[in-house]
């Protein structure tokens, strides 16, 4: 019963207010998941890199009432990126699955950066993005309190299909330093959810990111410390991260995300350019008191590789043709 009232109360607050913000997916990774957040960082490693992140956050998150019911967020995200020369900059393509509590978003997002050399040590690359968005609430899992609510008495699953812009800043220094600002949902798109007493719409966000990497005396061993803020203008969280990096084969870092979480984790280097990564989020909120949530999973494998031609060397029957 409780936690019905919780879901009820909050759908409640949400449409009464005539806004839906709709929160970006959450990544511990996010240090892995430039493209994720930021357009500006296509094609900039100068390799082609795909990414796949599985996040099954506040595990054991039910609806009390309905057990079978799943409404803990499970996010499922593929990102690929690589440089066009032609193009002078990069191309990126990103496709989420997104399930939270009763919504189900499927999203897909086409992005291009172009790239700007010779501005100090690095490379800028500026990013636009465009994005689809298939949403969809199932209305008949919903049990309201009041059964008159003009707002939850719809029992069947409704479906709206919006489009949306993003645009981003990202400067690298190869194997130094990356800083990247951004923001996504720029046009704030309003959805239809079958109800005229509603009219939600995207939120727009911004991101703030930046990372170092540090070679200490032994080189055997690295530190890449990293930060990632996110805010709405409504709310702000951050995320503070260090990772140690041993021969270039395996890592293990903590993370801080305030007043929500403390992150675990670890990472292996298989061959070169293959990184396969888990994480563990120990949550602090108020969301993992009571035994409400058993913390978050989310796992990550990231390949980077370039396409080159081989080179195959010719012969001539006498020097004068040289």
């Amino acid at each position: 019963m409780e936690m019905r009232k919780i879901f009820t109360a909050l759908l409640i607050c949400i449409f009464s207010l005539n806004v839906f913000s709709q929160q970006d997916a959450q990544f511990s990774h996010n240090m892995f998941n430039h493209m994720g957040v930021n357009p500006g960082y296509a094609g900039i490693e100068e390799m082609i890199c795909a990414t796949a992140i599985a996040r099954t956050q506040w595990m054991g998150f039910n609806d009390v009432s309905a057990p079978d019911d799943k409404v803990a967020p499970q996010t499922m995200l593929f990102s690929i990126n690589a440089p066009v020369k032609v193009l002078r900059g990069g191309v990126g393509v990103s496709i989420m699955k997104d399930k939270l509590g009763f919504e189900n978003n499927i999203g897909l997002k086409l992005g291009y950066s172009y790239h700007l050399w010779g501005i100090g040590p690095g490379v800028l690359g500026i990013g636009v993005q465009v994005g689809f968005l298939n949403k969809a609430i199932d209305f008949s899992k919903f049990r309201p309190i009041d059964v008159n609510d003009p707002l939850l008495n719809s029992s069947k699953i409704e479906k709206d299909m919006l489009s949306d812009m993003m645009f981003g800043l990202y400067y690298n220094i190869p194997d130094k330093f990356y800083a990247g600002l951004s923001s996504t949902q720029i046009l704030q798109t309003k959805f239809d959810v079958g109800n005229s007493l509603a009219t939600p719409s995207l939120s727009r966000h911004y991101y703030l990111e930046a990372g170092y990497q540090y070679v200490l005396n032994n080189p055997d061993f690295e530190i890449l410390p990293s930060t990632l803020i996110k805010s709405d203008f409504a709310s702000t969280q951050f995320d503070l991260n260090c990772l140690v990096k041993y021969k270039n084969m395996a890592y293990a870092g903590l993370s801080y995300r305030l007043q929500d979480a403390i992150v675990i984790l670890l990472g292996y280097y298989p061959v070169k350019g293959l990184l396969g990564g888990v994480s563990y989020d120990i949550t602090t909120s108020a969301l993992g008191a009571k035994g409400r949530s058993n913390g978050t999973f989310e796992a990550v494998i990231k390949y980077c590789f370039k396409i080159e031609k081989p080179y195959v060397p010719t012969s001539h029957k006498t020097v004068r043709f040289l």
